[in-house]
């Protein structure tokens, strides 16, 4: 049913301003931030449910006919990565229980932390590019908040370079929306699609390649790809691991979801040259991020850089612009959330078991705690690409039709790339698991004994559970994707859904 589409924003609306009334109380704050995540995750599943038996849902919100009003949208890849915004969600907050610190949750870390998701729910609901302008902003807002709470210095530094970077990328997008509304006069995404498609002439073609290059660059700040992702390793290491979970997870997959979106639906006419170049950048931000990972000894400056890479991949199927592509990047987008979100918790078992995350000053790990050595082992081994986990099927899609299309380059640097991630995730498993503890480093007695470890490890266990099941039931999953890729390339179905029958 259409009332579903606007769930996804107003549920985490709602509990973020409740948990604003319940300032008082921490406890009250801590089950309103986990009863709204859960609530999120079940409004989000029958979406997806829906979308998937009914078609695209639109709905114009008070009645104002498209391409006037504010429209919602929910096609199969925006249910998706609402579903995976759900799950992120609960997994994180959860997690955020026993890691988040009270003088933290005083400044606000779960209203905003709902506030968050909703920005991140809207911008993948919106139909019309000025509201997800504004949803930008609001993820913005909530996520520079969210990166300065503690105050400290290396935070405070993250927080400003995340900001101003970000800030650069929303004045981009705004201008490159003035010229759009100037060319066409509408900003709604199937009115302009359809327009583009009917009105402007060949002369014109000049005009879109630069309208194209301009949405290009500021989404592809906020996706982080090359040469654009230089703000991501200095700020998503510096807050809370909690925060850093749910950063890593979403905030650069809206930027992904916007660069799929645009270029699936409204720049589609002889774009040959701007999806060589998104294949370009596909591999440049693969290699790039990966030998970064590879040169640093932080466990979180590791996990930062390999985000980089896999944008790579998450682009790569844009770049090769086919179904079954554009199903492979779908597929790793999912396999991607789960598995980056999962090793950023890990993360945060080590860092309150040992107190600090820098490789040389922890070992011995997995005498210690073997199931954690194990889970790590699932979600590292998937994120290289080891069958028959997710990351396997994920990578398998992409290459073989990369194969398919001829496009041998970007299917060797794919492939090399893999074995780079899997040298920084043996790094990390010697470093911090296998290796003994050095002598002259003391485990904190506080960060041996906390109570909070079965909260800690509870998300960390489901996300890998789910990390498996993908593998194993990657054949559905890709169906799924598959749909959801031909989906994108007919935007005839999306545009009628918006506008009707006869825009």
């Amino acid at each position: 049913m259409n009332i579903l589409l606007p769930l996804p924003i107003i549920i985490p609306l709602l509990t973020g301003i409740v948990a604003l009334l319940a300032y008082r109380s921490r406890t009250a704050q801590r089950w309103l931030n986990v009863t709204g995540s859960t609530a999120l995750l079940i409004a989000t599943i029958f979406l997806l449910i829906g979308v998937e038996r009914n078609g695209i849902y639109a709905v114009q919100i008070a009645g104002w006919l498209a391409p006037y009003g504010i429209t919602l949208v929910a096609d199969l890849l925006s249910a998706i990565m609402l579903v995976l915004v759900g799950i992120i969600g609960l997994a994180v907050a959860i997690f955020s229980l026993a890691d988040i610190e009270p003088a933290d949750e005083t400044f606000g870390f779960h209203q905003l932390y709902q506030f968050l998701l909703m920005g991140v729910c809207g911008a993948f609901l919106t139909g019309d590019l000025f509201n997800l302008y504004v949803w930008f902003e609001v993820m913005l807002m909530a996520s520079f908040v969210l990166l300065a709470l503690g105050g400290d210095h290396g935070q405070m530094q993250g927080a400003l370079k995340y900001v101003t970077i970000n800030l650069v990328s929303s004045a981009i997008f705004l201008a490159a929306l003035g010229l759009l509304y100037g060319t066409v006069g509408t900003l709604n995404m199937a009115d302009v699609a359809d327009k583009f498609s009917k009105e402007l002439s060949a002369q014109e073609s000049g005009l879109i390649n630069t309208l194209a290059i301009l949405f290009l660059i500021a989404f592809g700040i906020k996706a982080a790809i090359f040469p654009l992702f230089f703000w991501l390793p200095d700020s998503y290491h510096t807050p809370s691991v909690s925060v850093s979970a749910v950063f890593s997870g979403l905030l650069t997959k809206v930027g992904v979801y916007a660069l799929i979106r645009v270029f699936t639906l409204v720049f589609v006419q002889d774009m040959d040259l701007i999806h060589n170049l998104i294949l370009i950048i596909a591999g440049l931000t693969m290699v790039t991020g990966v030998l970064g990972a590879a040169s640093q000894m932080e466990f979180r400056r590791v996990l930062s850089f390999h985000i980089i890479s896999q944008i790579g991949f998450m682009i790569m199927g844009l770049g090769l612009f086919t179904p079954i592509a554009l199903a492979g990047s779908v597929f790793y987008i999912v396999h991607h959330i789960i598995v980056k979100s999962n090793l950023f918790l890990i993360s945060g078992v080590v860092k309150h078991m040992y107190g600090t995350l820098k490789l040389k000053e922890i070992g011995g790990l997995y005498k210690r705690m073997p199931i954690l050595g194990i889970l790590f082992l699932v979600v590292a081994l998937s994120l290289a690409g080891f069958p028959p986990l997710s990351g396997f099927f994920a990578k398998f899609g992409l290459i073989r039709e990369g194969l398919v299309q001829e496009s041998y380059f970007i299917v060797f640097v794919s492939l090399v790339v893999g074995l780079l991630t899997l040298f920084s995730m043996i790094k990390i498993w010697n470093e911090v698991f296998w290796k003994e503890l050095p002598e002259h480093v003391d485990i904190p007695t506080s960060a041996m004994n906390q109570a909070g470890l079965k909260i800690l490890f509870a998300p960390i266990v489901v996300l890998a559970f789910i990390t498996i099941l993908i593998g194993l039931g990657a054949s559905p999953i890709f169906d799924l994707a598959l749909r959801a890729g031909e989906q994108l390339l007919n935007p005839s179905i999306y545009i009628r859904a918006v506008l009707g029958d006869s825009p």
